[in-house]
């Protein structure tokens, strides 16, 4: 049984009636039956009733409220005689993160977005809450849409700031919750762009652009996206897929797309800028381009449609400027970084060469790693053939040599080997391992080590722009680490296409929140580490503080936890004031109303 409120005008006047009624089975099926009409009730009766309706409420029964929310609680009075000794402190939730993420949220305005693109419908969660709370789940704890629904947010004020009841987060909502929001994925990309030149007045006239994977946990065979291919993972044996991402100089994210696990990085790119002209106009705009990126067909497709680009070359191509680098004009960029410009055929392309000392120092300091390891091996390999009583099979020791090399690539070409036979105790057969190493190669790494070169069609810009805009590309290379290790991108659990789309697309949303914040910090004097500023506000709770009353009656208080100096000093920065109570104190049997 519950009781249903039944509202009726007279007399120009609205009036609220009660009735007793209770579901019963009929032939047309359930149909609520009147057990009797209370007529209007007060709040004190209102109270006594809904407790007499938690009593006779049956354990594991379903039921409706006996009250609408909507319907005004029995309020506390402003002054009531509390008994002190028998104060206590309840139900500790996760607040602070949360609210920030809230925070960010509205600030990008993705709540108005998806409130326009999508109908309210009759779910008592709206399909943009239940999106900011996946989203909020994603920049706050990262993990499965199992451990949000059962655990995460039973655990968090998500009721309070959202309105969301923790019994209605169950996991066929959230996985409802991607589908319904890929469609829009479009939109929520174009809608990031502006936003972000609304608030950071963030310039698009230069685009950086890279690719990354990611891997599956299981077969996905329910995925064609999911293939076998190049792992940055170093998890070859996972099918995985391939995720390009645009993201401006300041590492912005303003788009991406998702690609067969073995995609080739330079297949990707043609798609990706006919996309972003598509929906942004052919745009005098410049692409900076890892070297993974650079194709003769990959140029001309840029250079046909008026676009201009600074790429990475492969490392082969250092041979044709080797004149270059043994000249000692060169010009300073940076402390330890140096670049000569060269003019390239026709005119229509500049080369430059750049060669950094650190990078020197790193690429030395592999080679000599790799070289120590070779020829230990080599050394153990000689040993153990010496050592051999039998013949040992030519195949396999050429074979084993070829592993060896495999394993130390960067100074493979620095051994001369060779396997040959000798006479031992008068048996021949044996086999005998020697090396030299070559001048030649050694005179090379020595002069190329720290350099590389960079190819562009712009020609009003000098050396210090054109490298300082292709170092930006480490924006889009940073952009993978962060949402691959704070906002765990990977691996995917998802099998089927659409549900994976979706988990991409969360964690891309995260990351527009996580770069919104790093952009406020710097803007604060906070630097640019946005982790650090979430686990200081993770550190923000809230909790209900419950007084026992002279009525016999205890009052509950939300109240949220008052921030240490630290904090106060970071809140301040941002200009940030958390509330310090949460909606109105009510009597212990009675919710509190959820602040929003």
């Amino acid at each position: 049984m519950f009781l249903k409120r039944i509202s009726i005008r007279k007399n120009g006047k609205r009036h609220t009636y009660w009735a007793l009624v209770k579901s019963v089975r009929t032939a047309r099926g359930p149909r609520h039956q009147v057990v009797s009409y209370l007529g209007e009730l007060e709040p004190g009766e209102r109270a006594a009733w809904a407790n007499v309706g938690r009593v006779v409420k049956r354990p594991r029964q379903t039921q409706l409220d006996l009250f609408d929310a909507s319907v005004p609680p029995d309020p506390v009075p402003e002054k009531v005689e509390v008994l002190v000794r028998g104060a206590r402190v309840e139900r500790t939730r996760d607040f602070g993160d949360i609210y920030l993420g809230l925070l960010l949220w509205q600030m990008l305005e993705l709540d108005k977005l998806l409130d326009r693109k999508i109908e309210r419908g009759r779910a008592r969660i709206s399909w943009p809450v239940m999106a900011a709370l996946l989203t909020l789940a994603r920049f706050c704890e990262p993990s499965s849409e199992m451990h949000i629904a059962d655990t995460w947010c039973l655990r968090t004020a998500l009721d309070d700031l959202l309105g969301v009841p923790n019994h209605l987060v169950n996991t066929q909502r959230l996985y409802r919750t991607h589908d319904v929001i890929l469609p829009y994925k479009e939109a929520i990309e174009t809608h990031l762009k502006e936003r972000f030149t609304t608030l950071f007045d963030t310039g698009y006239e230069l685009l950086l652009y890279d690719v990354t994977s990611t891997y599956f946990e299981g077969e996905a065979e329910r995925n064609p996206q999911a293939r076998r291919g190049h792992s940055r993972d170093h998890r070859r044996d996972c099918k995985q897929v391939c995720i390009g991402l645009v993201v401006t100089r300041e590492g912005l994210p303003v788009a991406y797309d998702v690609f067969e696990g073995n995609r080739h990085d330079s297949k990707t790119l043609q798609e990706v800028v006919e996309t972003m002209e598509q929906r942004h106009g052919r745009a005098d705009r410049i692409w900076v381009l890892d070297r993974g990126m650079v194709s003769e067909e990959n140029i001309e497709f840029l250079e046909k449609r008026g676009g201009r680009y600074i790429v990475g070359t492969p490392k082969s191509m250092l041979r044709s400027f080797e004149k270059e680098l043994l000249e000692k004009n060169w010009t300073e960029v940076e402390t330890g970084v140096e670049v000569r410009l060269c003019q390239g055929p026709q005119g229509k392309e500049t080369f430059i060469v750049c060669r950094s000392s650190a990078r020197r120092e790193k690429e030395r300091a592999m080679h000599d790693r790799f070289e120590k390891r070779i020829e230990d091996d080599l050394a153990r390999l000689a040993a153990r053939l010496q050592r051999a009583k039998k013949k040992p099979d030519r195949g396999q020791v050429e074979r084993q040599i070829g592993r060896m090399l495999g394993r130390n690539s960067r100074a493979a070409g620095l051994f001369e080997i060779t396997v040959r036979e000798v006479e031992r105790n008068a048996v021949k057969g044996h086999l005998e391992v020697t090396w030299t190493k070559k001048d030649a190669w050694r005179e090379w790494a020595n002069l190329s080590e720290g350099c590389y070169v960079l190819r562009t069609n712009l020609t009003d810009w000098n050396a210090k722009e054109l490298w300082k805009s292709y170092i930006q590309l480490t924006q889009a290379e940073s952009a993978f680490r962060t949402q691959k290790s704070e906002l765990h991108l990977r691996p995917i659990w998802h099998h089927k296409e659409d549900r994976v789309q979706a988990h991409i697309l969360f964690s891309f949303l995260a990351y527009a929140m996580w770069k919104t914040l790093e952009q406020w910090m710097e803007r604060s004097g906070l630097g640019n580490g946005p982790r650090t500023v979430i686990e200081e506000f993770a550190r923000i709770k809230s909790t209900d503080v419950v007084l026992p009353t002279s009525t016999g009656r205890d009052v509950r208080i939300r109240c949220v936890t008052t921030p240490d100096k630290a904090q106060r000093i970071l809140l301040g920065r941002l200009g940030v004031q958390l509330p310090t109570r949460l909606g109105e104190p009510t009597w212990n049997n009675e919710e509190p109303e959820c602040s929003q």
